[in-house]
């Protein structure tokens, strides 16, 4: 009987990380499948190593599981198969590749060989999405605040919709940026925010970089400035992102495309990486593999 490493995020789903992550026994019924619930005070690496190399690995959760998958293994566990199960709130990574939310685990490895890289301070990060300081981050940091706020509240799905309206509105104030792309340099005043995109989707179904393609052979990146914007004139552009038409509005959205991104801010803004948040970021460098 084939055997199968599972493993999942509790956290993920909104709490229901290993109620979905036993949806394997369906899918897989002529396994035999081991569960475990993944300590994320050891990195993938040390779990993954604990499994016997001709055993495959199935990760179980969202992007913020990626994210941490990919920043905690090297490059020789791409030696093994290791294969993704999809349970989390917003799976913008499987929106990309056009699979819908119950698809069964897939080979992860051709997905997470070459990654683009961004630069904090002194520290790098893997992201397999998209990374951003700005209304993005914003919205991120005050969404994981209120999960992580009590038990109950990270049992109950994120009004995101509410935590961008009250951004717009009044919480959060724009900034003007320098954006450096391949060496061009572009400046911009009154910036909501300027993701750096590997993939088309961030926010849980935004389609913010709609012509960027993550398998591009050279690596390009995608960079979305929305800028020049008041905040009731952003309200009403914000909508059109979930299907990518606000592109459309020229005067203030600029796409921009390269390999290496350098963002300075006028003031620290909170950051995200595919959905992880770091604050007072003022400046980063995203590179392209």
């Amino acid at each position: 009987m084939r055997r199968l490493t599972v493993f999942f995020n509790p956290t993920s789903g909104n709490g229901k990380g290993e109620a979905d992550a036993h949806r394997l026994d369906n899918i897989h019924p002529d396994c035999e499948i081991n569960y475990v619930n993944k300590n994320f005070d050891i990195t993938f690496h040390e779990t993954i190593a604990e499994v016997d190399a001709d055993e495959p690995v199935v990760i179980s959760g969202g992007d913020g599981t990626l994210n941490r998958l990919i920043n905690e293994i090297n490059k020789d566990d791409l030696d093994r198969e290791i294969l993704y199960f999809p349970t989390g709130s917003g799976n913008d990574f499987i929106h990309d590749l056009g699979m819908p939310a119950n698809t069964p685990p897939f080979l992860l490895n051709p997905y997470v060989e070459k990654l683009p890289r961004v630069r904090i301070r002194s520290k790098e990060y893997k992201f397999i999405n998209g990374a951003g300081a700005g209304f993005d981050g914003y919205c991120c940091a005050a969404g994981n605040n209120k999960r992580s706020s009590s038990a109950e509240l990270s049992k109950k799905p994120i009004n995101y919709t509410a935590i961008a309206v009250k951004g717009l509105l009044f919480a959060f104030k724009p900034t003007s940026a320098t954006i450096t792309v391949d060496g061009v340099v572009h400046e911009y005043k009154r910036v909501w925010m300027c993701p750096v995109m590997k993939g088309r989707f961030f926010g849980g179904g935004m389609m913010i970089a709609p012509s960027q393609d993550r398998l591009d052979p050279d690596g390009t990146l995608t960079v979305v400035v929305a800028h020049r914007l008041r905040p009731l004139r952003m309200l009403t552009i914000f909508p059109s992102i979930f299907k990518g038409q606000h592109v459309k509005h020229k005067k203030y959205v600029d796409v921009l495309k390269g390999k290496t991104i350098k963002v300075e801010l006028d003031r620290p803004c909170e950051m995200q990486i595919d959905g992880e948040t770091v604050s007072g970021v003022k400046k980063y460098t995203v590179f392209s593999e």
